[in-house]
C-alpha cells in the first residue's frame, strides 16, 4: 500500500475533541492524509468553554518537532495554539527550516471567548511566525488583534489582507465568517485575489471551525494542490462540516469531520 501524504499540525490540546489537535487529525485522515501532531498545550475543555490551559516547555514541543520530521518527514504543516512568546519563537525556528508549505492559524481565541494566546506573544506571531507562513488564516478578531484593522463589512477585507500579507506570508485567507450573510472569505497573495462564498447554514454547533479550515488546507497542499485550489477544496470540507454540526454536552457542539464519509 502507498504512503499518504504525511502533515504536522503544532497545535494545543481540545479534550472536547471538537478543534486543536483532535480536529486536525481528523481533518487530516477525512481528507486522505496521514496526520502526525506536535502538541503545545493541554487544555480542560468541553462545549461550554475553556476551564483549563497548561503550556508545554519549549523543549517538548522541540524533541517531538525533530522526532517526526527527522524520521518520517512531511509534506505540509499547519499550526494553531502557540499561547507563549518563547513558543511562537521555537516553532518559527523550526519552520524556517522546512521547504513544505506551512499553514499558520493565528488562533487567539476559543469559538467560547476564552483567550489561548497571551497578548506578550502577538509581536513574535507578527515578525517570527507569520514570515515563515506559506499562507495566514486569521479571522475577523484575530485581524484585529494582529493589525489593528477591523472588518465591519465586505469592502473591508481587502485592507485586512493587505495589513495581514505585511507581516511576509505568501497568501492571506481573510475568513468572514462572522460578517452578516453569505459566509466569504477572501484569499489573496496581493495580486491575485478569490472570493470564495458559500451559504450560511441556520447551525449554532461550529466549535472547530478554523482548526478544521486550516488543515484541510494542509492536507491538499501535502496532495499537490496550489494554494487557491488547496483553500477552495477546504472551503468545500468545512462548509458540508458546519451543515453537519452536532450537539455534544449543553453548549456550542463540534463540526462534523465526518460528514463525507456518512455521504
Amino acid at each position: 500500500m502507498p504512503t499518504p501524504p504525511r502533515v504536522l499540525t503544532v497545535a494545543g490540546s481540545d479534550s472536547g475533541g471538537g478543534a486543536g489537535i483532535q480536529a486536525d487529525l481528523k481533518t487530516m485522515l477525512a481528507l486522505g492524509t496521514h496526520g502526525m501532531s506536535v502538541l503545545t498545550a493541554v487544555t480542560a475543555q468541553n462545549s461550554l468553554g475553556v476551564q483549563g490551559a497548561w503550556e508545554l516547555p519549549a523543549e517538548a514541543v522541540r524533541a517531538q518537532f525533530r522526532s517526526v520530521v527527522d524520521d518520517i518527514g512531511v509534506q505540509a504543516v499547519k499550526t494553531g495554539m502557540l499561547s507563549s512568546p518563547e513558543l511562537v519563537e521555537t516553532v518559527a525556528e523550526l519552520l524556517a527550516g522546512l521547504s513544505a508549505p506551512v499553514v499558520v492559524d493565528p488562533v487567539g481565541v476559543s469559538k467560547h471567548g476564552d483567550a489561548l494566546l497571551a497578548a506578550s506573544a502577538l509581536d513574535a506571531v507578527r515578525t517570527k511566525l507569520l514570515p515563515t507562513a506559506t499562507l495566514a488564516t486569521p479571522n475577523l478578531d484575530e485581524v484585529a488583534q494582529l493589525t489593528g484593522v477591523r472588518v465591519r463589512e465586505e469592502a473591508d477585507m481587502r485592507p485586512a489582507a493587505a495589513a495581514v500579507l505585511g507581516f511576509g506570508p505568501r497568501w492571506a485567507l481573510i475568513k468572514g465568517g462572522h460578517l452578516e450573510g453569505d459566509a466569504v472569505d477572501l484569499l489573496t497573495d496581493g495580486t491575485e485575489e478569490h472570493w470564495l462564498r458559500a451559504p450560511r447554514h441556520d447551525n449554532r454547533h461550529t466549535h472547530g471551525t478554523g482548526c478544521t479550515l486550516a488543515s484541510a488546507v494542509a492536507a491538499r497542499l501535502a496532495q499537490g494542490d496550489t494554494v487557491p485550489e488547496a483553500v477552495a477544496a477546504a472551503k468545500e470540507y468545512v462548509t458540508g462540516a458546519i451543515a453537519g454540526g452536532f450537539r455534544l454536552g449543553a453548549g456550542i457542539g463540534p463540526v462534523d469531520h465526518g460528514w463525507r464519509l456518512r455521504g
